[in-house]
């Protein structure tokens, strides 16, 4: 490759170690823009990643945004084609004007390289980007404001890291369908080798399972329902079986395989993580959560509380009960969470205790429950985990006779429906009726009687919406002490009698 040109003089500047430049590379710039002048096509293999931000001299970003805008409307980026935009530029005449571009192509001999000198100045922008990232860092933690506690610096230079770490990837762009395939191939060996035949995660509810094929990967799934019908029951209980059926494999090299169930992160918002964890030492150890709390146990009750809890300690189930986060703050700590430990789910409870930005709040709340959905979608996508989000339903359940949830139901906005790839409700007809008890003796109470016979102990699991399978009913077994649900047992399952 030639000498590097000539670019503007710059003044020199006293010797000294506290001053360093920032990262960069004149010579890949020129290089790139040559070949780009030379031959277009040069502009294809860097225009996926590339912008002219990322140029650290400014008239390299000016010749790069031009020549682009030329090549995408199909017209010649050349030193000639160039020039009227650059005519009167002051800063290029600086360095010989119009005269610089015909340099540029001159002294590019091929375009093989092109993509080689693209990735290097996305390096140094990227090295550049993060000596900002340190520096407003240093300034806020120097000058700090009322309204910021060192928490929140902590917060927004994490958010701002992982997005750059997250979102400033080359992307892979167009793939052939054979590599698609390929991972459909692979998507579907795993579910024929996995024991139930799922290509998901198995919620550990048999039925659940058959109608879904398990929580599936980059799924937004919205579990919603009306209070006390047992959301965040049901969604411990999904959450403690992928846990408690995580399976991993240490490959030679060091590297980590899930074989199956995952690492779970749930952001409880509702309920205080000492709650959480009392409510699946109760279901596991069948002993009422209220005369835990209460302390209502006997001596053989408590050391079956402790060996549970023993048996809790291995899982790999992580709780954060900070109230009032931002879905900001929600995929910062789960990029995080994957980064350190893995990553299999993610459950959070609920969608209406998280908040958006402020911009959107100010919107109003439909819009603010827009970026939540839409964000939470991302993030599964993102992080390639199932995201189990729960919902209010609104009041107008309550008016109806039939108080099956619908679609239709779900609070705030429209974008919970469509965004989410499978929306659930839970369903106890037995709450209903317990509170329609007519007066004993009556033709209605033995009606009521019966129906009471038939739902207790049951639940059902609505599936409205499923975008890669079936919707339909499933029904699950209840223990309302416990908050507890099971399989329910069926009659074909019945071992047949012998007399």
């Amino acid at each position: 490759m030639n000498s590097p040109l000539p670019l503007r003089p710059v003044e020199e500047l006293p010797s000294d170690d506290a001053y360093r430049t920032p990262p960069h590379n004149l010579e890949a710039e020129q290089a790139l823009l040559g070949a780009i002048l030379t031959n277009n096509e040069a502009c294809d293999r860097v225009s996926a990643f590339l912008t002219p931000e990322h140029f650290f001299e400014a008239i390299h970003a000016r010749i790069y945004e031009a020549a682009s805008t030329l090549i995408r409307a199909g017209k010649l980026a050349s030193p000639v084609t160039l020039k009227t935009y650059f005519e009167s530029d002051a800063t290029l005449k600086e360095i010989g004007g119009p005269v610089y571009l015909a340099r540029l192509a001159a002294s590019a001999t091929t375009i093989i390289n092109a993509e080689e000198y693209g990735r290097t100045i996305y390096e140094t922008a990227q090295r550049r980007k993060l000596i900002g990232i340190g520096t407003d860092l240093v300034n806020d933690a120097f000058e700090p404001t009322v309204e910021d506690s060192s928490r929140d610096l902590i917060e927004r230079a994490e958010q701002t890291l992982f997005e750059m770490a997250e979102t400033g990837k080359y992307g892979q762009g167009f793939q052939p369908l054979t590599r698609a395939l390929s991972q459909a191939i692979d998507m579907a060996s795993a579910a024929y080798q996995r024991d139930g035949g799922l290509s998901g995660l198995s919620t550990g509810l048999r039925d659940l399972d058959e109608k879904l094929g398990g929580l599936q990967a980059s799924d937004l799934i919205i579990l919603a329902g009306r209070p006390a019908m047992g959301k965040t029951a049901l969604a411990t209980n999904i959450a403690y079986n992928v846990a408690k059926q995580y399976k991993a494999e240490f490959g030679s090299d060091g590297s980590n395989k899930v074989t199956d169930g995952g690492l779970v992160a749930f952001f409880s918002l509702e309920m205080s993580s000492e709650q959480l964890a009392t409510r699946i030492i109760s279901g596991q150890a069948e002993i009422s959560s209220e005369l835990i709390r209460r302390g209502i146990i006997t001596d053989h009750d408590f050391a079956k509380l402790v060996d549970v809890a023993q048996e809790l300690q291995s899982l790999p189930f992580y709780i954060d009960d900070t109230g009032g986060l931002t879905i900001a703050q929600v995929a910062a700590r789960a990029r995080r969470l994957k980064r350190q430990r893995g990553l299999g789910l993610i459950v959070v409870d609920y969608l209406q205790l998280l908040a958006g930005s402020a911009r959107r709040a100010s919107e109003g709340r439909v819009q603010e429950v827009t970026e939540i959905t839409v964000g939470l979608k991302a993030l599964a996508k993102e992080l390639n985990v199932p995201i189990m989000a729960l919902s209010q339903l609104s009041r107008q359940v309550e008016s109806r006779d039939d108080k099956r949830p619908q679609l239709a139901d779900l609070r705030e906005s429209g974008s919970i429906e469509q965004d989410a790839d499978v929306v659930m409700f839970v369903f106890r007809e037995e709450y209903y009726l317990e509170r329609l008890k007519p007066a004993e003796g009556t033709p209605e109470f033995q009606d009521w009687f019966e129906k009471t016979s038939r739902a207790h102990g049951k639940a059902e699991v609505i599936i409205g919406k499923q975008r890669h399978g079936p919707t339909g009913t499933v029904e699950l077994q209840f223990d309302g002490k416990y908050t507890k649900f099971g399989n329910l047992a069926r009659d074909d399952a019945i071992p047949e009698r012998f007399e």
